[in-house]
């Protein structure tokens, strides 16, 4: 068994394995894993982003925020989640179960960070039990495919351009959940800079929505001739 699902709560694994389908239909369960996911989130994106400050002193900041990107997207957790033996673990409802959750990408990366989240809080909020277990994990993601996923991503490429040629400020994504099941909710997010809308997306979390409204964007400047293919 991976040390990521050794914990001393077997309550709190049980909580961050437990999906917003298989609360619906079982009632009686409790709170659904969201919070959690929310905070694994963060320190994920917190250990990731020291972890490649350390190993790539020559790199500036825009290629570092890349790089984070490609190491912490819904591939590479699903990745990660499935590597670890998360995904027949997942507690599913009987519909998301029928849909393919448990190879679902979008369900794996999400319990992947509810229960790294889980594990931060199980070892007393201690970050360096949580970077000891996940390190390993961003050492064995080949150079080239962190290489080849950061330069394609779209929000940093918008971000970029909005930074060369209107404002030092970053584009502002306005994201909401506008229906879909509920273990396949389908979000809508738009990107402003300033007042200016530039694009609109759809995805399966909040993550997808904004990536796909940045690559409108980028598909709009294309258009307008304000951007090279």
């Amino acid at each position: 068994m991976h040390k990521l699902l050794i914990f001393r709560d077997e309550k709190l694994l049980r909580h961050a394995l437990t999906h917003r389908s298989y609360v619906h239909e079982n009632p009686t369960e409790g709170e659904h894993n969201e919070r959690l996911e929310f905070l694994g989130d963060a320190v994920l994106n917190f250990i990731s982003g020291e972890y490649l400050y350390r190993h790539h002193p020559e790199k500036g900041e825009d290629e570092l925020t890349r790089r984070r990107s490609a190491l912490v997207d819904e591939k590479q957790l699903a990745k990660f989640a499935e590597e670890v033996g998360l995904d027949f673990r997942m507690r599913l409802g009987k519909g998301a179960i029928r849909d393919g959750g448990y190879q679902n990408p979008n369900l794996l990366s999400s319990t992947f960070e509810a229960v790294i989240g889980a594990y931060y809080l199980d070892n007393n909020s201690d970050i360096e039990a949580v970077r000891a277990v996940v390190e390993p994990l961003f050492d064995s993601v080949p150079e080239q495919i962190v290489i080849s996923r950061s330069n394609v991503d779209s929000k940093n490429r918008f971000q970029e351009w909005v930074q060369r040629n209107v404002t030092p400020n970053p584009p502002q994504y306005v994201t909401v959940q506008v229906g879909g099941l509920s273990h396949a909710p389908e979000f809508i997010a738009k990107v402003f800079v300033g007042e200016k809308d530039y694009g609109t997306g759809k995805g399966r979390n909040k993550k997808n929505a904004e990536k796909a409204a940045a690559e409108d964007a980028l598909a709009n400047l294309q258009k307008q001739g304000l951007l090279e293919k």
